[in-house]
């Protein structure tokens, strides 16, 4: 009988030995089971979002389940959508990170009301408070992780309720719009001079939708500073094809050259003192965001760390994954694992 027993336990362990594992040790069949009853919908999820003109709904999908790691994405902008991070399914799901895409409010997949009263900075932090509540995200496996517009929001949301946060990542956005413009017009000047007349001409005259100007804009600068990839991924594409260019217009402005909107003062770069999570910073090489701000942002932060990206631009998740998925990875592995330590000021 000891014998049997013995056999049906040594059995048990080999066969869990077995089990295809991720690289964060948890097994894909646990990675991957359903999370909710009834109807499997691949993860997709409808939020409700309580807002002061009324109750509207946000899409979200989460992939995966770790119970200590989850991280929340968040698009750029604003108004764009998830699509263009979708190149993260690519990288966390194999590392064992549950990671959930998020339209947010007038984003193409999410609900688009036309209350220009719900675009404001304010507004969008307490619908990723919201969200946050929804998806059972908390101090203990919470990482927010923002890309441009998304970074600026990430800030926003560390600086009011970062007590439910395990970790934070900006990537690609500075704190500072003023110091963003600054930036932004160096670039514009390093470009022939030519190219900046014919730009000028087309500004002056407001002709910002003209098609000229918007393949001048692409070609010359999207394609140096946005995406370096010679040929556009299809995710990147399709974010541009549904971007919501009224609220992007009301708040970034009509340009990238030619900020205007509601963003137009914002700047907390005396506020990053007050963030004490452990922060991720990202800059890159040809970013429209200039690098080594971001650097300096790292050091302003309590516990921060910088992840330089020497071959990536603003999409740097796209044009330098051999830099940027390693980087943030390991930041994650770190302070799941209680080993995170910031860089050194």
């Amino acid at each position: 009988m000891k014998k049997i027993i013995l056999f049906l336990f040594t059995a048990i362990i080999i066969v869990a030995c077995n089990r295809p594992q991720t690289k964060n040790n948890i097994s894909v069949q646990d990675y991957f089971a359903p999370q909710d009853s009834g109807v499997q919908s691949a993860g997709v999820k409808m939020i409700p979002i309580t807002t002061p003109v009324g109750t509207f709904k946000v899409w979200t999908k989460t992939i995966g389940n770790n119970p200590t790691i989850k991280v929340l994405l968040l698009h750029g902008g604003p108004a764009m959508t998830h699509e263009y991070m979708e190149c993260f399914e690519s990288f966390f799901p194999h590392e064992g990170f549950e990671m959930i895409e998020y339209d947010q409010l007038g984003s193409f997949y999410s609900d688009q009301p036309k209350d220009s009263s719900l675009w404001t900075t304010a507004r969008f932090v307490e619908e990723v408070e919201q969200v946050r509540k929804a998806l059972g995200l908390d101090k203990s496996n919470f990482y927010l992780l923002g890309n441009s517009w998304g970074g600026l929001l990430a800030m926003e949301y560390a600086l009011k309720y970062q007590d439910n946060l395990k970790g934070l990542i900006i990537c690609n956005m500075m704190a500072s719009i003023p110091e963003y413009e600054k930036y932004n017009m160096k670039l514009r000047s390093q470009m022939r001079r030519s190219l900046v007349d014919s730009l000028q001409a087309y500004e002056d005259k407001g002709m910002y939708d003209d098609t000229t100007y918007q393949s001048l804009v692409i070609n010359e600068y999207y394609k140096q500073h946005l995406c370096r990839l010679a040929e556009w991924p299809d995710p990147v594409l399709r974010t541009f094809k549904h971007v919501n260019n009224e609220i992007y217009v009301m708040m970034q402005g009509p340009s990238e050259f030619k900020t205007g909107g509601r963003l137009l003062h914002w700047d907390r770069s005396k506020d990053l003192s007050q963030i004490k999570v452990p922060t991720l910073i990202v800059g890159a090489h040809y970013d429209t965001m200039d690098p080594d701000y971001m650097k300096w942002m790292s050091t302003q932060v309590q516990q921060g760390r910088y992840l330089y990206c020497p071959e990536g631009s603003h999409l740097a998740m796209w044009d330098d994954q051999k830099h940027f998925y390693p980087g943030i990875i390991q930041f994650i592995k770190d302070v799941d694992g209680g080993s995170f330590s910031a860089d050194k000021k």
